[in-house]
């Protein structure tokens, strides 16, 4: 009946977007802060709309989502306990938003679905088979030693947007609700403050704020726990992070993050190696940018290949994007691809801080898990296993304190006791181990003085040293003013290995319904055009991977900013890296945004 309901309300739309460290400014930051408290007040309510209860309530259906979903649902059937399970996901489909360069590790996998390996259906089916790790010149590549962190033994290659769907699947069979569609587009919150679940986007809005024919208002989903699991950058756990200061309570670091741009091929199967794990240092990117690419060798001929550049980068004249076609001209990558064919292509933020730029994790009826927290191994390239294992963490804390709750009760639960399984478990463990590796590389030595600190604590110091390095700056604080970068210059694509960025765009499948509201706000619409153009040169032209912002000369003359917001793609670089945190990714109307099919 739940499931009729929303459905009912919604497919039809749905089916239609289907088809169609610079010196501080004076006073800049107080500029905004109204305006900014503003926009992100907007991002909870108390409004009493039509609801639907639930007794666990998962936002964004990732892989520690579906695990969460799963665990809950396994718990209760081992206890004879019927407990309702909601999960909703602002894609259109299961895995529709799910991007990663990804050869999986099993290990929570092994925990959740013990007999994952005897499932016709599963798609994980190819194991890593081989692993090189290159430093690359211009025109050479020397092959290094592989970092224990990159052997791969026991590795899976993967697309992870089919993982997931399988993991629906999964999920469904036990009964868990999954609503594709419906993104979170603000928190609900009881009279005590305290979460009370979510509130869908309304649909049918115009551009100009007036309500069309096709007009439904979003509904509120209210739950006595609710697990935000929207991946990196989601805009609901920044603002449950920032409500309930979370980062202030564990002395977190600021989070640091990376911008990896993707492509999926099809090759020439002589030159296929299936299980084949690749990755390169070097070239094209500054000694003092951190990066790195990958190339892995999926089943079918195909291969999966991207570029991660840190967005603590300094340059205001770099693009990412087009770092990343300049890395395939590298001959090591053209002579593979040559005679292949693009599938698909698509990009999206990374949390890179570890550690030490954990949250809280828990708060007055809900918690943050997967990439809303930041569970990435930054040096060994992996963050599925430890999302997932933090979905199962917050769901055996869900089901235990429901379970121990006052019958009949619907208050919201305290989770607590997630924080500290979590801290208790593999996945702390691991993190704590490779915490300094990610900051050495901004001690100033660049590549090579961050290469040399790793070896020293992998090979010695082993995660033992008493100190923790720490991420001094935001990412966007980095960013230098034009005047004091050199230009980079990037040739044009040639059709075959390099592409421009609206044909890619086409290959992501991206598309928005043109007449709504902007999903990209602007704090302070007039910053771009005093501050942004003049001081930076425009940097959200080049760290956007979808040619969502431009700056067109205008009828008066001058250059004003025009944003695309149709071709976004979801990553959140923007509300990341602009300089002043003027831009706010926020939730489009539900089923808009790319469309993954083998990511």
């Amino acid at each position: 009946m739940l499931r009729s309901l929303l459905l009912r309300r919604v497919t039809p739309w749905i089916s239609e977007v289907r088809s169609a460290a610079p010196k501080a400014l004076p006073g800049g930051h107080r500029y905004l802060s109204a305006s900014a408290s503003s926009i992100d007040s907007e991002l909870g309510t108390q409004d009493e709309r039509e609801s639907m209860h639930f007794d666990l309530l998962v936002v964004g259906a990732g892989p520690a989502g579906l695990s969460a979903a799963i665990k809950f649902k396994q718990m209760g059937k081992q206890q004879g306990q019927d407990l309702s399970v909601c999960v909703i996901e602002k894609g259109a489909e299961l895995g529709a938003h799910i991007l990663s360069g990804n050869v999986l590790q099993p290990t929570a996998l092994d925990e959740l679905l013990p007999e994952w390996r005897q499932d016709e259906a599963c798609p994980i089916k190819q194991p890593a088979t081989a692993s090189r790790f290159y430093y690359l010149g211009r025109r050479w590549a020397l092959r290094l030693p592989n970092p224990p962190q990159m052997k791969h033994k026991g590795n899976y290659v993967v697309s992870l947007s089919e993982v997931v769907r399988w993991l629906g699947q999964k999920a469904e069979d036990l009964g868990v609700e999954i609503f594709p569609g419906f993104g979170g587009a603000k928190v609900v919150y009881g009279p005590s403050g305290d979460v009370h679940g979510v509130q869908t986007n309304d649909v049918g809005v115009a551009k100009d704020g007036s309500l069309k024919d096709s007009h439904i208002p979003g509904m509120a989903l209210t739950a006595r726990a609710t697990l935000f699991a929207e991946g990196c950058r989601g805009s609901l756990s920044q603002h449950v992070m920032k409500r309930f200061g979370l980062r202030e309570q564990a002395g977190a670091q600021p989070q640091t993050y990376a911008l990896g741009v993707k492509e999926v091929w099809e090759i020439d199967p002589a030159k296929h190696r299936p299980g084949l794990v690749v990755h390169t240092v070097g070239h094209p990117l500054p000694w003092d940018v951190y990066g790195g690419s990958w190339i892995y060798h999926m089943p079918n001929n195909r291969v999966s290949l991207g570029l991660v550049t840190a967005l603590d980068y300094s340059n205001a004249y770099l693009s990412p994007y087009q770092e990343f076609q300049q890395w395939k001209r590298h001959p090591m990558v053209t002579k593979l691809l040559q005679g292949g064919t693009c599938l698909q292509y698509g990009a999206r933020s990374l949390n890179e801080g570890g550690w030490q730029s954990i949250p809280a994790l828990s708060f007055p009826g809900g918690a943050l898990v997967g990439d809303a927290a930041g569970f990435l191994n930054v040096p060994k390239i992996k963050g599925t296993h430890t999302s997932m294992k933090s979905g199962m963490l917050a769901a055996e804390a869900a089901f235990n304190a429901m379970v121990k709750a006052p019958a009949g009760s619907r208050a919201p639960l305290d989770l607590s006791a997630y924080g500290t399984s979590l801290r208790n478990s593999w996945v702390d463990t691991e993190l704590h181990r490779e915490r300094n590796i990610r900051p050495s590389f901004g001690l100033g030595g660049g590549l090579w003085g961050g290469l040399a600190y790793s070896a020293v604590q992998t090979y010695l110091l082993r995660g033992k040293e008493p100190w923790t390095l720490r991420h001094r700056y935001a990412d966007h604080e980095k960013l230098k003013l034009a005047a004091d970068c050199t230009p980079r210059e990037y040739p044009k694509p040639d059709g075959e290995i390099t592409f421009d960025i609206n044909t890619s765009l086409y290959r992501s499948q991206t598309n928005h319904e043109h007449d709504q509201p902007s999903h990209l706000k602007l704090v302070n619409p007039k910053l771009p055009e005093v501050v942004n153009l003049p001081m930076y040169d425009g940097p959200e032209q080049r760290y956007c991977p979808a040619g969502v912002y431009e700056w067109p000369v205008g009828d008066d003359g001058r250059r004003h900013l025009q944003i695309n917001a149709q071709n976004c793609l979801h990553c959140k670089a923007c509300d990341i890296k602009d300089p002043l945190q003027n831009i706010r990714w926020t939730v489009p109307e539900g089923g808009g945004g790319p469309s993954y099919t083998v990511m």
